[in-house]
């Protein structure tokens, strides 16, 4: 996952370009520099990236469109007529790039700092200052991607007028007076406004450069000296906090991961997708409005010293953005290896009227500490070891079975992929890699040992990626064990990265590229591009492949497959055994109090994701706040199992999480063999 991170960071930096009043046009200039590092970026994507697919014309429309949308994602700047102006570049990216000519980024971003400059000009000039009517029965619509250029400044006008209203009328729901809600518009333009006016010509260049790479592939991408620095420090930063990793979403900032071992994990009150709307310090401190900000300048605001408080207010994504905020008191600390190692639990269980205990290891990562190993400790830690030990203590603890929980794991050492899946299987290959030579190279696990050979579960969800989805692959096609959960993220590609300076010889300062150049497989000879791990048993999903994962993005590579290779699949698992589990999870669905909770939970989360209009009238707001409200306080059902004697419950009737309940209790048939 931290590769598709480099992606999230980059993507994050080009939406700053919605926030500021520029500097002179006229000093964002092309610097000989650029032109040739775009030509030897060029040259490395033509003859090293794996798709090989060749900067021509097509490609070059392509890069045009992204170019746009990157500088102007929302639609809310360029007129129709700016983005028909363009059009004069449509054919013609390719040959200037190889002619180190990167014009294009310049000259259209001086377009874009002009209507910039107009926008601003009528938000601060009027907007900020007006008294809307909020009884008028109107939307604004979020998902820009469905409407089109804005034909005249009057259509834009009109477009700004909704989104300052928007926020105008969240601060009113949020008890602000007139006056208050004035100056905290003001203050949040009027730092856009400086934001803006600190943009440099090495950050018009990094994203046009990133528009050229990207058209490749989504993790394909262009880090100017600025970027790789500053990502470098968010990735450090980011295990010195709350334990969480961010991303600009349009005007807000979003949780895109949450870190194993954070308060923001512990804590439970913060979740993937929930907005931050602003930042306080201490107990008490004030709460600093970060609508528009910077990714970067959010990040300082959160991070701090150990075992100080911040305070975030939020929107959770289970209520979007027309819900109520919540805020929330973290406390600060460093996220160590050891917790986001892997850990181990005991889960007592009845199955069929006895006593019986299943174990839980959950895997934030594939890690392997290199350093240790390299200077030859014997106790260095890594993914592998450390769950053969917990394995270890399990069995001397008499379990009956063993969950594997991987949600959320974003992947990490492919090695550790490959021997940790040798504890479950005898041998054999665990995944194949293919070049873009077209050589493929076959991971083989060569320990005829299997450490564990009891029932096995695991469990993902739509954020498990990479080494997961090696790991989840290889024990579903060997038959080992049963997948539950929701189809994994879908990243089945390999980069690298490479340090242009091996390709330049230039005093000034230049960037790195990361390249994809391999594509994983399974053994079966599927990729796990695109379509993920799909799981054995099927848990709700609020998650739309075509909105989150691989699938999100369109010019991701394709999924396809190549030859199997050899290997014995184990006896464990079958056909028949997967349909007996899922038939007794649909049948456990119509009665468990629990269960149906989820279900409803994750169907409303699913309709709000989905939602993308914003209703601006303050009774209609107000209302869908309300019943918010109202489902919340629904949601304390008595979570007794009831309908159906002899249900498994115990220490699994407290288990706040749904979703690994579920997977016990799969478990549980699996091993006393309930779905025959």
């Amino acid at each position: 996952m931290k590769k598709v991170l480099t992606s999230i960071f980059l993507i994050s930096l080009t939406l700053v370009l919605a926030q500021g009043t520029p500097t002179d046009t006229l000093d964002l200039k092309s610097k000989p520099v650029f032109g040739k590092e775009a030509r030897v970026i060029s040259y490395i994507l033509d003859n090293n990236h794996y798709s090989k697919i060749k900067l021509n014309d097509s490609l070059s429309a392509a890069i045009l469109d992204r170019y746009i949308k990157d500088l102007d994602n929302s639609k809310t700047y360029f007129l129709a007529s700016d983005v028909k102006s363009f059009e004069k570049y449509k054919y013609v990216i390719d040959d200037l790039t190889r002619n180190e000519n990167v014009n294009p980024a310049f000259e259209i971003y001086e377009v874009f700092s002009k209507r910039y400059q107009e926008r601003m000009d009528f938000v601060l000039g009027t907007l900020v200052k007006q008294a809307f009517d909020y009884s008028a029965d109107e939307y604004y619509e979020t998902d820009r991607d469905k409407e089109n250029w804005a034909t005249s400044k009057q259509e834009l006008n009109d477009i700004w007028r909704k989104i300052i209203k928007s926020q105008a009328l969240s601060l009113k729901l949020a008890g602000k007076k007139q006056e208050e809600i004035e100056k905290t518009l003001k203050t949040r333009y009027d730092r856009f406004n400086k934001s803006f006016s600190q943009f440099k010509s090495e950050d018009i260049f990094s994203i046009y450069m990133n528009a050229i790479t990207e058209a490749y592939d989504p993790h394909t991408n262009y880090l100017s000296p600025k970027q790789s620095d500053l990502f470098k420090q968010q990735m450090s930063l980011s295990l010195e906090g709350i334990g969480a990793q961010l991303q600009t979403d349009n005007d807000y900032t979003k949780i895109v991961t949450i870190l194993p071992g954070g308060d923001a994990q512990r804590s439970g009150k913060i979740h993937v997708n929930d907005l931050i709307i602003a930042v306080g310090q201490g107990k008490d401190g004030e709460l600093v409005d970060v609508i528009g900000w910077r990714i970067d300048d959010v990040v300082k605001l959160i991070k701090g010293p150990k075992g100080t408080t911040v305070r975030l207010l939020i929107l959770p994504a289970k209520t979007g953005v027309n819900g109520p905020s919540e805020e929330i008191t973290l406390v600060r600390d460093k996220i160590k290896l050891e917790d986001q190692a892997a850990k181990k639990e005991v889960i007592n269980y009845q199955l069929q009227g006895r006593n019986a205990k299943l174990g839980v290891i959950s895997l934030p990562s594939f890690y392997m500490d290199y350093d240790a190993y390299q200077k030859g400790d014997p106790n260095y830690r890594s993914t592998t070891r450390d769950v053969k030990k917990l394995i270890g203590e399990l069995k001397a603890e008499g379990v009956e079975g063993i969950v594997m929980d991987l949600r959320n794991n974003g992947g990490g050492s492919l090695p550790e992929a490959v021997d940790l899946t040798g504890l479950f299987i005898k041998d054999g290959p665990v995944v194949q890699v293919k070049n873009s030579i077209n050589k493929i190279d076959v991971l083989p696990d060569d320990d005829k040992e299997v450490f564990y050979s009891g029932p096995l579960v695991v469990l993902t969800n739509r954020f498990s990626a990479s080494a997961s989805e090696i790991f989840a692959g290889a024990i579903q096609d060997y038959q080992r064990g049963v997948i539950v959960g929701e189809s994994t993220f879908g990243k089945g590609t390999v980069q690298t990265v490479l340090d242009l300076n091996r390709f330049l010889n230039e005093k000034e300062p230049v960037g790195e590229l990361k390249l994809t150049f391999q594509k994983f497989y399974r053994v079966t000879g599927s990729s796990t591009q695109h379509k993920g791990v799909i799981p054995d048993v099927p848990l709700p999903s609020a998650f739309e492949p075509e909105q989150y994962g691989e699938s999100a993005s369109p010019n991701a590579l394709p999924w396809d497959v190549i030859k199997p290779a050899n290997f014995q699949k184990a006896s464990e698992i079958n056909g028949q055994i997967i349909t007996g589990l899922n038939k007794a999870y649909l049948d456990r669905a119509k009665f468990d109090a629990p269960l149906r909770a989820y279900i409803a939970e994750t169907d409303e989360l699913k309709t709000r994701l989905s939602q993308s209009k914003i209703s601006l009238s303050e009774t209609k707001r107000k209302a869908e706040m309300e019943e918010v409200e109202k489902k919340k306080a629904s949601e304390k059902l008595d979570t007794k199992l009831t309908g159906k004697e002899g249900l498994p419950v115990d220490e699994l009737i407290n288990l706040k999480d749904e979703y690994l309940r579920e997977g016990l209790i799969i478990l549980g048939d699996l091993v006393t063999k309930r779905f025959g």
